[in-house]
């Protein structure tokens, strides 16, 4: 391999790298803000938002996430709604990892005992407030390392969105390839970001769990 061809190869692993790690990133704020919610309302009293929620989580977390992504991508714009691939790995990305973080948020809030709720109530704090300062908080702390570990999934699983012609880093990889038909360097390559990507983002989400929820988290 040539010097220019080196680093041609490099700003293409930049660039498919930095497309992953903002697809990630948006997922996981959004997802984690919508999955909250979803866990309330899961236990709220309202019989249609549980049923709602149910459904949903369970109709993601027993389809395979590429025929998600390929219903958001190819199947939404039967309906009028038609998304650039950015977009649609977005959402689907987001749909997927709400799904699952609903059950691992809604099992932190089952983990919370029923005396922080009955002290909360015996304190005259409103629901919302009792259940952002102290139930959430608490709940955060027991999931934490659940949370993280479906984070660094749902970046793995974000290779799949190259299939739709987003050039995040599997997409980038599978370009070089076809290029200099170096299949088993390209990959091994390719390989090993994942890898130092998926360690490097773990130590980062579990400095600040440290630092914002409580000591005790690895």
């Amino acid at each position: 391999m040539t010097s220019e061809m080196f680093w041609e190869a490099l700003a293409a692993i930049g660039r498919g790298a930095s497309t992953t790690l903002m697809l990630i990133g948006i997922t996981a704020i959004v997802g984690l803000f919508l999955s909250i919610i979803a866990a309330a309302a899961k236990r709220s009293g309202i019989r249609v938002l549980r049923a709602a929620v149910i459904a949903y989580v369970e109709l993601i977390r027993n389809t395979p996430f590429l025929v998600q992504l390929f219903f958001v991508f190819f199947g939404l714009p039967a309906l009028g709604l038609r998304l650039d691939p950015i977009t649609a790995a977005l959402l689907a990305m987001i749909l997927n990892m709400t799904a699952y973080t609903t059950e691992v948020i809604g099992a932190g809030l089952d983990a919370v005992p029923d005396g922080q709720h009955d002290a909360a109530r015996a304190l005259g704090l409103r629901p919302y407030v009792a259940f952002l300062k102290i139930i959430l908080p608490q709940a955060l702390v027991v999931i934490y390392p659940a949370l993280v570990s479906q984070i660094i999934i749902m970046m793995l699983e974000s290779a799949v969105v190259s299939q739709i012609a987003v050039r995040e880093l599997t997409h980038e990889a599978e370009l070089w390839q076809a290029r200099t038909f170096r299949a088993f360097e390209t990959y091994f390559v390719i390989a090993m970001v994942y890898l130092v990507m998926s360690i490097a983002l773990r130590r980062a989400l579990v400095f600040l769990g440290k630092r914002y929820l409580a000591a005790g988290i690895t």
